[in-house]
């Protein structure tokens, strides 16, 4: 506005000047109006810069992804194996709510967990995973023993025993070692494995909850890592 108000009085002084008569210009009324419009310049305020009130842009926080150890619980006691498979040797069980470092992954479904007896293989089925799994490594499965699975056991001529009593029974179990490569001995009950034995076993006993007239079947399952193969069948039925 300021700008507007000067430069109409300098166009007036001109037209005023160029409309008076050269002869009669007086020089000390031109120098007073050019002071005159110095000063009104001078007085103008100046414009704002461009960066003035500008308010500093804070800076986003930057987002650190965190990581946390991955680990692995069962809800049921689980064997923890040197392999991915029933035919590798049990290195330990886990029980309900207890967590072990996860140190490798085995497509499809395997976990390798660090345990205080060793590292060892988790079926994924039985796993509860939790944690950061985005370093976990995956890994190849171990070599399959030599020379293919071992060799059947077999029950010789009174190769079991038992003693029914009131709803129980004491039942006694011994057979023939017929392999020379197994890694052990699991003792299968009605179809359920329930009990895994050491290498060159032949013996095992328990006793169960068995009524007069019910029956029980057992095999032993000889394995290594190549495989496994159960005996023939013992079926106990109390009187």
């Amino acid at each position: 506005m300021k700008k507007f108000l000067i430069s109409s009085f300098l166009f007036t002084a001109l037209i005023s000047s160029c409309n008076m008569p050269a002869s009669t210009a007086d020089p000390q009324i031109a120098t007073a109006a050019a002071l005159t419009v110095q000063a009104a310049l001078e007085a103008t305020t100046p414009l704002a810069s461009p960066t003035a009130n500008v308010q500093p842009t804070a800076t986003a926080a930057i987002s650190t992804p965190t990581f946390s150890q991955p680990m692995a619980s069962v809800e049921d006691v689980t064997n923890c194996r040197k392999g991915p498979g029933t035919s590798y040797e049990r290195v330990t069980q886990l029980i309900p709510l207890e967590s072990v470092k996860i140190v490798g992954f085995y497509p499809p479904n395997y976990w390798i967990v660090s345990t205080k007896d060793g590292e060892c293989w988790l079926s994924g089925e039985f796993v509860t995973p939790s944690g950061s799994f985005g370093a976990v490594p995956t890994v190849t499965a171990p070599p399959t023993q030599q020379g293919g699975t071992p060799e059947a056991a077999t029950f010789p001529k009174n190769g079991w025993t038992f003693y029914c009593y009131t709803g129980q029974a004491d039942i006694t179990l011994s057979w023939n070692d017929k392999a020379d490569n197994e890694t052990g001995y699991r003792i299968v009950r009605n179809g359920e494995a329930i009990a895994d034995l050491p290498a060159n076993s032949t013996y095992f006993e328990e006793t169960i909850s068995l009524a007069s007239g019910q029956s029980v079947e057992y095999k032993i399952r000889a394995y290594n890592q190549a495989g496994e193969v159960d005996s023939s069948p013992a079926k106990i039925t109390c009187p």
